[in-house]
């Protein structure tokens, strides 16, 4: 029952990002909208983390799961995923490589900063 109820939770503020994004037009995704409703409920205290910390933890730890649906989803386009490989790949190697320098670079800069306190 404790889950279902901390999931409960989840879902409404993900269904009240869904809303929003639909009154409001906000150019993010309703989910986008309702994972920042929730940091901003978790920051505020609104939300405490032990009223959902048990699903969240269910969830990551199934993470995987969710990512079957996209992948069988890719089969549809495999005609175009074939025809554009190496443009995919240079883009997905190039942006790993940017990521991997801007986190390298994002450290240095944070253990300056608290080297100097």
């Amino acid at each position: 029952m404790k889950l279902l109820r901390q999931f409960l939770i989840v879902l409404i503020i993900c269904f009240l990002g869904e809303v929003l994004n639909k009154v409001v037009h906000i150019p993010l995704p309703g989910s986008i909208i309702g994972m920042l409703l929730l940091f901003v409920c978790l920051l505020l205290g609104i939300i405490k983390l032990e009223m959902i910390e048990e699903i969240s933890r269910f969830l990551l730890d199934h993470l995987a799961f969710f990512f079957i649906p996209a992948g069988v989803g890719l089969i549809a386009y495999a005609g175009i995923l074939k025809r554009n490989l190496i443009p995919i790949l240079v883009i997905c190697f190039a942006t790993t490589f940017l990521v991997m320098i801007v986190t390298g670079w994002t450290v240095q800069i944070i253990k300056r900063r608290l080297k100097r306190r």
